[in-house]
């Protein structure tokens, strides 16, 4: 299985731990250099990390776990209006980025009001297409509770934030409830505030690891950053896409952003050297996010083998 780590060091001989990942087998997700420093997020498998962080200790650098490495997370509110989409909700959206995570931030088109909020089936189906949801609320207990019916039906995990402090059980719809955050006029900056973000990161990593120990018990037929190096070497005009991030990567499977009619052929033909094609081993269908192609990579049990 592959683990989910994030590399910080320094720039120099920091090829040295790129080489030594794809050996292993493993992945480098992104890449980002910041003048002396790079940080790398990795998907190593877990029986050779001992090896990684070997080489790790001599280059003096940091090996540490990052479940949110290699998934999209929904950040979802009530609305975009200002009413709704306080500081708060760009500060967490921003922190999940930092740890790893691919956000997206949607506003519920019929969100607002305790007794007539609503969600509507299109804008459930796009929540599904992520590995898990950020719900984020306000500063008022019932509010909270009442609005439970906008998630009642997301099927991925989901992460409930607000002011007051509520319990598990008074929110049985939601994966975890993490309090203290509500609705705030300015950006988070104290070591409180700080220490809030951290809370909603690790529980959106609970949340994470819980649906790969979910699926470690039916492992998918190939991995999705297998499938993202072959579309990348095979539909090499997915480098065009405007997007800054062509594909992303799901837990089951990735979003390639060109268009479905004209490149879904191309997507489903995609080649391994096993002799099998992409669309043999996962179902290739339009995205509910404007008109990308959303790849679902189907498990072994229904394909009958693994590579």
């Amino acid at each position: 299985m592959l683990e989910p780590v994030m590399f910080t060091g320094g720039l120099y001989k920091h090829d040295l731990v790129i080489e030594l990942v794809e050996d292993l087998g493993g992945y480098v997700l992104q890449k980002n250099v910041t003048q002396s420093e790079v940080i790398l997020l990795i998907l190593i498998p877990s029986e050779d990390k001992p090896v990684l962080e070997s080489l790790i200790k001599e280059l003096r650098g940091e090996l540490v776990r990052a479940p949110l490495a290699g998934t999209e997370v929904a950040v979802v509110t009530p609305t975009l209006a200002i009413h709704h989409l306080p500081h708060t909700a760009c500060d967490i959206a921003e922190y999940l980025r930092r740890h790893g995570s691919k956000t997206n931030m949607i506003g519920l088109a019929r969100g607002v009001g305790q007794e007539i909020a609503q969600i509507n089936e299109y804008e459930t189906s796009l929540i599904n297409e992520h590995d898990a949801a950020v719900f984020i609320f306000g500063n008022f207990k019932e509010c909270i509770k009442r609005k439970e019916s906008l998630y009642r039906n997301i099927s991925v995990p989901v992460v409930v934030t607000g002011g007051p402090e509520i319990s598990k059980a008074e929110l049985p719809y939601a994966f975890e409830y993490v309090s203290s955050v509500g609705r705030v006029a300015h950006r988070a900056r104290k070591a409180t505030e700080i220490g809030t973000l951290d809370r909603i990161v690790e529980a959106a990593g609970r949340a994470l690891d819980k649906t790969r120990a979910e699926m470690a018990k039916d492992p998918l037929t190939t991995s999705p950053p297998r499938v993202m190096d072959a579309v990348r070497e095979q539909v090499p005009d997915v480098e065009l896409s405007y997007s800054p991030l062509p594909i992303a990567l799901n837990l089951n499977g990735l979003r390639v952003k060109l268009p479905y009619d004209s490149y879904k052929d191309l997507v489903g033909a995609v080649s391994f050297d096993e002799g099998v094609k992409l669309g043999e081993i996962a179902t290739v269908r339009p995205s509910r996010m404007k008109d990308y192609i959303l790849v679902r990579i189907l498990p072994a049990s229904e394909t009958g083998f693994v590579f």
